[in-house]
């Protein structure tokens, strides 16, 4: 993970919004019952409550997974993706450091 991708990746306000969205699965309808036990929030939801194209979205989430902000999983047809909060962490950490360092 690159300081610089993780910054380009953020700077869409929609990709943020995604985000924000995916710190709580509530944000999104509630699971087919054979995925109530995955975690992360199938595209199509994120797609949906965004009002974007598909292939918007399917860029986006690109963008975010390879600044390595969120994970994605494949199940059957559907993809799901979570926040990657390890590196979000360390982001903040090294963003802050190199900010706030003397």
């Amino acid at each position: 993970m690159s300081i610089e991708s993780v910054i380009s990746a953020l700077n869409n306000p929609m990709r943020r919004r995604i985000l924000d969205w995916l710190k709580d699965r509530s944000n999104f309808p509630a699971s087919l019952p054979e995925h109530a036990d995955l975690d992360g929030v199938c595209v199509a939801y994120i797609q949906e409550k965004a009002g974007l194209s598909q292939s918007t979205i399917s860029n986006y989430m690109s963008v975010l997974k390879q600044a390595g902000l969120v994970v994605a999983e494949r199940h059957g047809q559907w993809t799901f993706y979570r926040r990657n909060e390890d590196n979000i962490q360390a982001f903040i950490n090294e963003v802050e450091k190199e900010l706030l360092k003397p």
